[in-house]
C-alpha cells in the first residue's frame, strides 16, 4: 500500500479513533472527526470539479480547520498550497495566480481581500469560509454539514506535495516535492519519539500508533509557528501525526508565551516547535514572571522543543534549559528547499550557536564544485541531498539553479553559506543573498546580528548593508534595546554597540552606524524582513 499521510491518517483513524488529533482553544476533536470532517471537506472539493493535483489555498490562521482542509487535500490527491495571512491583494492574487488554485478556504477577517482579487482569478470554483461570515464563501461548517465523508480511495504516492516560500528575494515559489518522500523523511523522524521502530508500511505505522498508545508516548504537539510555513506544519503537525499524536494549535494570531505556557500544563505538552530566539525570549520572561508571582507554570511534560527557521543563540537557549531542566532542544538547519543540519542541546551538553552536525547526505561545495575540507576555513555553498524537491513549480530555470547534479548525486542549493570545522560540523554563515560586501571583504549579516545581541540592553538586531562612497557598503544594525523607559541610562548607545561588536569580530565587521527601533522587523514565523529592516535603516 502506498506511503501518503492521508493513507496512514486513515489507518491510524481505524486504530486510534477516540483518542484526541486536534485541539484549538476549548474546540476538541478525535482522530475519528478529524477523519470525517476532512473527508467531507474533500467531497465538496470533488463535487466542485477538482481532481488529482487540483491546488487548494488555504488562507488562513492556525486552527483545526486548517489542519482537517490540509488532510482533505490530501484525501482527494489534491495540492493543499499554504497563502501566508500577511499577503495583500497583489501578493494573494499573485500566490494564487501562480498556483492554478480552483478552490480557497480562508479566514472570515480575510474575506474583504479575497473579495478585492477574486475577479482576477477565473480557475477559483470554490470559496469555503471559515468564521463567523459567511460574506462571501460557502461557510465551513456548512461544507462539513452538507456532504457525505469522501469514500476512502486508492492514492498514488507519486502525488506532489508542494509548499510555497517567500525566500530572501523575489516571488513566492512552491517548492514540489512528492507525497512519498515526505511521507517516510518524517516517518524516521517521528516514531524515535514515540520508542517504536521506523515503519516501512502503512500496516506497520497503524501498529506502532497503537503500541505508542498503549505505552503512553502519544506526542501532543504545540506549533507556535504559523502552519503556513514549514517549521509550523511540518515539524508541529505533520511529524506527530504520522505517530498519531495530538497537535494544539494556541488562539492568538501571534505569540503569546503566557497562552502557550498555560496550554503546555492544560494539555500535558511534550513537544514545542518555535522559531529561535524571537520565540524563545518571551517563553523566558512569561516563565520568570510566574514563578515571580508565586504561580510558576508546570512544564514538567514537555520533552522536546523545535527550533528552525532563524538562529537560535546559545545564550538562549542556556536560559531555557536553565528553566525548562528536562527538556532536548534540537535547532535544525534547514529551508523548504531541505534539511541540512542540526543541534542538540540538553542539560550536560552545552549549547553553541549556528554551529550543525551535518545531516549524512549534506555536503558544502564551493563555486567551482569542489567539496570544501573539515577544518580548511574555506567558505561554501550548503547543499542538501537526502530528500531533494522536484523543483520549483512553473519555473524551470530556478529549478535548475537551485537542484543540480554533482558527481551523479542530486543536491538542493537553498543560498545559504557554511565553512566545515574540523570535526565535520557545518558553522552556518548566513545566505549569500544577504551576504554585504565592505571594502572588498564579505560579511554575513547573522554573525554581526548575533554579536549585537550579546551587547548587554540589546534584545534584537537585524543587520543590512547600505551605499557607502568609500566602502561600496556599510554595514548598518537595526537594533531594539530590551531595557525600559524606568532605565534609560542602562540602554546602550551607538558608541558602545560598536565599541562591544569590535571586541567579538574583526573590526571591518562592525556596524557602522546603530539604528535604534522599538521593534526589530519579523514576519509571524520570526524569520527576519530584512527589506523592512533596510528601509528602517535608510530612513533614520
Amino acid at each position: 500500500m502506498e506511503l501518503h499521510f492521508a493513507t496512514i491518517w486513515e489507518a491510524i483513524t481505524d486504530v486510534i479513533g477516540d483518542e484526541t488529533a486536534v485541539v484549538h482553544g476549548d474546540l476538541r476533536r478525535t482522530w475519528s472527526e478529524f477523519d470525517e470532517r476532512s473527508a467531507r471537506v474533500a467531497a465538496a472539493l470533488t463535487g466542485a470539479g477538482l481532481g488529482p493535483d487540483s491546488k487548494i489555498g488555504l488562507y488562513l490562521y492556525n486552527s483545526n480547520e486548517y489542519l482537517e482542509a490540509q488532510y482533505a487535500a490530501f484525501k482527494m490527491r489534491g495540492v493543499a498550497v499554504n497563502v501566508n495571512y500577511r499577503y495583500l491583494d497583489d501578493e494573494l492574487w499573485y500566490l494564487l495566480d501562480n498556483a492554478d488554485a480552483e478552490a480557497l478556504v480562508f479566514d472570515s477577517s480575510l474575506a474583504e481581500r479575497v473579495t478585492r482579487v477574486i475577479d482576477r482569478l477565473p480557475k477559483l470554483k470554490l470559496l469555503i469560509e471559515v468564521g463567523p461570515g459567511p460574506t462571501l464563501g460557502v461557510p465551513y461548517e456548512q461544507i462539513v454539514a452538507g456532504h457525505d465523508p469522501m469514500p476512502r480511495i486508492r492514492r498514488s504516492d507519486d502525488d506532489v506535495y508542494m509548499l510555497y516560500t517567500g525566500g530572501t528575494t523575489g516571488m513566492p515559489k512552491g517548492v514540489m516535492y512528492t507525497v512519498r518522500s515526505m511521507t517516510e523523511s518524517y516517518l524516521a523522524s517521528g516514531f524515535p519519539l514515540v520508542q517504536q521502530p521506523v515503519p516501512t508500511t502503512v500496516d506497520e505505522a497503524a501498529a506502532g500508533v497503537a503500541a505508542a498508545t498503549a505505552a503512553g508516548s502519544r506526542l501532543v504537539s504545540i506549533p507556535c509557528a504559523p502552519l503556513m510555513h514549514g517549521t509550523g506544519i511540518w515539524l508541529g503537525a505533520f511529524i506527530p501525526m504520522l505517530t498519531g499524536g495530538q497537535v494544539v494549535t494556541l488562539t492568538n494570531r501571534s505569540l503569546d508565551a503566557d497562552e502557550l505556557l498555560s496550554t503546555i500544563q492544560r494539555e500535558r505538552a511534550t513537544n514545542v516547535t518555535i522559531v529561535g530566539d524571537a520565540f524563545a525570549k518571551p517563553i523566558i520572561g512569561a516563565i520568570d514572571a510566574a514563578r515571580a508571582t508565586g504561580s510558576p507554570y508546570d512544564t514538567t511534560s514537555l520533552k522536546l522543543i523545535v527550533s528552525s527557521g532563524v538562529m537560535f543563540t546559545s545564550e538562549v537557549k542556556e536560559q531555557v534549559l536553565d528553566r525548562i531542566e528536562q527538556v532536548m532542544i534540537l535547532d535544525a538547519m534547514g529551508s523548504t528547499e531541505g534539511a541540512m543540519g542540526m543541534s542538540v542541546s540538553m542539560r550536560g551538553l552545552p549549547p553553541s550557536t549556528a554551529k550543525f552536525s551535518q545531516m549524512p547526505n549534506t555536503k558544502v561545495f564551493t563555486e567551482d564544485g569542489r567539496e570544501v575540507q573539515p577544518g580548511s576555513g574555506e567558505i561554501g555553498m550548503v547543499a542538501a541531498g537526502g530528500m531533494v524537491p522536484l523543483g520549483y513549480f512553473k519555473d524551470p530555470e530556478k529549478s535548475a539553479r537551485t537542484f543540480r547534479e554533482i558527481g551523479g548525486v542530486r543536491y538542493s542549493f537553498p543560498g545559504d553559506m557554511a565553512m566545515v570545522a574540523e570535526d565535520g560540523s557545518l558553522i552556518l554563515l548566513g545566505r549569500g543573498s544577504q551576504v554585504i560586501n565592505t571594502g572588498g571583504e564579505k560579511v554575513f549579516p547573522e554573525e554581526v546580528e548575533e554579536a549585537v545581541k550579546r551587547v548587554a540592553g540589546i534584545d534584537d538586531c537585524l543587520v543590512v548593508g547600505l551605499p557607502d562612497e568609500r566602502f561600496g557598503q556599510a554595514v548598518v544594525a537595526v537594533a531594539s534595546r530590551s531595557t525600559t523607559a524606568d532605565t534609560p541610562d542602562l540602554a546602550p548607545d551607538e558608541a558602545t554597540v560598536i565599541a562591544e561588536v569590535k571586541h567579538q569580530l574583526a573590526g571591518y565587521k562592525a556596524p557602522k552606524r546603530v539604528v535604534f527601533v522599538s521593534q526589530v522587523p519579523r514576519a509571524p514565523n520570526g524569520k527576519a524582513d530584512y527589506t523592512a529592516a533596510k528601509d528602517l535603516a535608510l530612513n533614520a
